[in-house]
């Protein structure tokens, strides 16, 4: 059986989605990118999400788009404040230490991948020295990476629509 969207129902262009916990430090560092951009930055056809730390909740947006950008916090991989970009296809591409909702995340990918509904992904990556729990904002090396991180997914936003 094939879950994919029929040819009669177009979906929407590009997501540009954050995902992180605010409550717990740099851990939220995506939803921080999502809430510091808006409509008027980013290309036309472009939306905007705040994806908390949704999991499965946000199969029905992530399916609505051709084309998504996540920003995520990863531990480990890099001094604080690193940004890095991959493709993940599969859940198993996404970095080992995701941050703490990976679970959700990539259990997401799987179920995608199985309905035969995942879009094309770009996920950009900011490594964090720590999860801070109950600890509201970010630490001085990941909010400065904030403008590069931006600029960043601006640029590929463009070159994705234009």
């Amino acid at each position: 059986m094939d879950f994919s969207a029929s040819p009669t129902t177009p979906k929407k262009p590009l997501l540009i989605m954050g995902i992180g916990n605010l409550l717990m430090g740099d851990e939220g560092v995506g939803v921080h990118f999502a809430q510091g951009i808006t409509p008027d930055q980013c290309p036309p056809g472009t939306a905007i999400l705040d994806g908390g730390t949704g999991g499965f909740h946000l199969m029905p947006y992530l399916e609505a788009y051709e084309k998504i950008i996540l920003v995520d916090a990863t531990l480990g991989d890099g001094a604080a404040g690193t940004i890095r970009l991959i493709r993940p296809r599969f859940a198993s591409d996404f970095p080992r230490a995701m941050s703490t909702h990976d679970i959700g995340l990539k259990d997401l990918v799987d179920g995608m991948l199985l309905l035969n509904i995942l879009p094309e992904i770009h996920l950009f990556t900011v490594s964090i020295a720590e999860v801070q729990n109950m600890q509201v904002g970010l630490s001085p090396p990941v909010a400065a990476c904030l403008p590069a991180l931006r600029e960043s997914v601006l640029a590929l936003a463009n070159k994705i629509l234009c």
